[in-house]
């Protein structure tokens, strides 16, 4: 019969820590490389050069956080983007479609 049972988890198993892709980990390490190297840079003492200086890395954060029914945000975003820039087609094929076939009852 070949019934193959998946588990619900497999694919988690190709994440790195059960969380994060290779892209989500670059884009945070990027992030948190450039605040670093603007924590150097920039004169912490003021609060807009501080808030400038984290930045990077806070907004990077917040694009590879889980969320619910979604890998994370960034993916949330590219669903959004497509949904609304895609042209919309959904091919329906229902419950009461009848495949071409005539109706006997």
């Amino acid at each position: 019969m070949n019934n193959y049972l998946i588990p619900a988890n497999s694919k988690k198993s190709m994440l790195h820590f059960g969380i994060f892709n290779d892209l989500d980990l670059w884009i945070f390490g990027i992030g948190v490389g450039v605040t670093l190297f603007l924590l150097m840079v920039l004169p912490v003492e003021d609060l807009i050069p501080a808030l400038i200086a984290i930045s990077p890395g806070l907004i990077t954060g917040f694009l590879v956080i889980p969320i619910a029914n979604y890998h994370n945000v960034r993916t949330f975003f590219k669903s959004v983007y497509t949904f609304y820039t895609s042209d919309r087609k959904i091919p329906w094929k229902g419950w009461c479609f009848l495949d071409g076939e005539n109706d006997k009852r």
